[in-house]
């Protein structure tokens, strides 16, 4: 705890010098902007495999951009103290150490009908809220469940994307030279079910993986093609790659894999009376197991997404989803299974409903997110409470609450990790 004090003023020490470093860099013509963010969580549990601390940071972000007549130079970057786990080495990939390159790119129009962008890049597309179909970009759950911004979901990659737009559709390309898996659930942070031993672990069984990383070898392709059509986006997804968390396994190794991935899908969004719907789908193409026969790598599956959104009154936004996986080849699949593993739904289905409301002068945001699933009996709950100060300066308080009826299921597996956590915030 200590540590963690010293770190937020050693901090809050730069945060003081960066006024003048602004104006130099005005002289340039270039924007410096950022922020100062510390946070604390606790478990709600004891969990034996995890410290009862879930979260204790101080992250600096600092945010520099250069804009000329056609192009953009951006680099963002957090500098960040974190008393839970070990920050000795860093891994811009794994998202661990004490730096964290969140972005670094340059964006250019080459013509008048397409953008290039080159480099470390937060990408994302499709219509699900906290749910994601054709958004095969990294995630960062280890951010998402132990209480960091929820906009620390998505993790960086990198990549080049390339926009087109003819008359008739908008189309965007996406080429990852090297896997960007995501930044997954490994025991280091938050427990987890161990499909190997059948049980609850943790720290004392962090996961290790066979992650592709061939250059230009293990790469990714991703493409969207969309257009509006009266009203409505309509768009088609295609994506080549990989599984983007660990979903295989090695048994000789003892290790995670990342089978190989082709996914297919497409998406419809816009106005349905009072609020805005959509829908989305996607083939999941298990190319390492098309028949559904191998055990150790996961079956092809069918997923889709229906939501809408709508304002019930004034400053209270409302919003619901539907959400479907369907395996292929089901009864390949049970008859492959290991007698001592625990076997998955052929179906699997989860409600959300997001609350969110806004008051005094939209200063003060109360907002709940849940996850339910009725074929896993589980779910989990996200609530939070942020306050706007000032223009600079911000409170929140959240929690991540997890339940289900067994513990091999997807939320329920994270029930010893429910927590409670606050932040304090300084923008600039």
């Amino acid at each position: 705890m200590m540590l963690f004090r010293i770190s937020f003023l050693v901090l809050f020490g730069v945060l003081l010098a960066i006024p003048s470093a602004a104006l130099e860099l005005k002289a340039i013509q270039a924007d410096l902007h950022g922020f100062l963010d510390a946070r604390y969580g606790r478990r709600l549990q004891n969990d034996p495999y995890q410290d009862a601390k879930s979260l204790g940071e101080t992250r600096l972000q600092l945010e520099l951009s250069r804009m000329g007549d056609r192009s953009t130079l951006l680099l963002k970057t957090d500098v960040y103290y974190d008393d839970v786990v070990d920050q000795n080495k860093v891994d811009l990939e794994e998202g661990t150490g004490w730096l964290d390159l969140r972005e670094a790119n340059l964006l250019f129009s080459p013509h008048v009908m397409a953008d290039v962008k080159l480099g470390r890049q937060i990408l994302t597309w499709g219509t699900g809220d906290l749910l994601f179909i054709n958004d095969l970009f990294p995630k960062d759950w280890q951010a998402f469940f132990s209480g960091r911004d929820v906009d620390y979901l998505k993790a960086p990659s990198d990549a080049i994307m390339i926009s087109i737009f003819p008359e008739w559709a908008n189309i965007d390309l996406v080429y990852t030279p090297r896997f960007d898996a995501d930044r997954f659930i490994s025991g280091e942070r938050i427990s987890y079910w161990d499909p190997v031993s059948q049980s609850l672990a943790g720290a004392n069984a962090v996961t290790r993986t066979d992650r592709p990383d061939d250059w230009f070898g293990d790469d990714e392709w991703s493409v969207r093609i969309s257009r509006n059509m009266a009203g409505y986006e309509l768009a088609l997804y295609g994506y080549d790659g990989f599984w983007k968390s660990p979903a295989g396994y090695d048994i000789a190794a003892g290790r995670a894999t990342f089978p190989k991935l082709r996914v297919f899908g497409a998406s419809l969004r816009g106005n349905l009376a009072k609020g805005i719907a959509s829908l989305e789908s996607g083939y999941y193409d298990s190319r390492d197991d098309r028949d559904g026969k191998d055990p150790m790598v996961p079956n092809s599956e069918w997923r889709a997404l229906a939501g809408y959104e709508q304002e019930v009154v004034r400053n209270v936004t409302a919003g619901v989803q539907y959400y479907l996986e369907a395996m292929q080849d089901y009864d390949r699949y049970r008859a492959g299974l290991l007698t001592t593993a625990t076997a998955r739904d052929e179906v699997r289905q989860v409600l959300t409903l997001r609350l969110t409301w806004q008051l005094l002068n939209q200063n003060l945001t109360l907002s709940a997110f849940s996850y339910w699933s009725p074929t896993d009996h589980d779910g989990y709950l996200r609530p939070l409470v942020e306050y706007k100060i000032t223009d600079a300066w911000q409170i929140s308080a959240g929690a991540n609450l997890f339940w289900g009826k067994e513990d091999y299921t997807f939320f329920g597996q994270f029930e010893n990790n429910s927590n409670l956590y606050a932040g304090l915030r300084h923008s600039f």
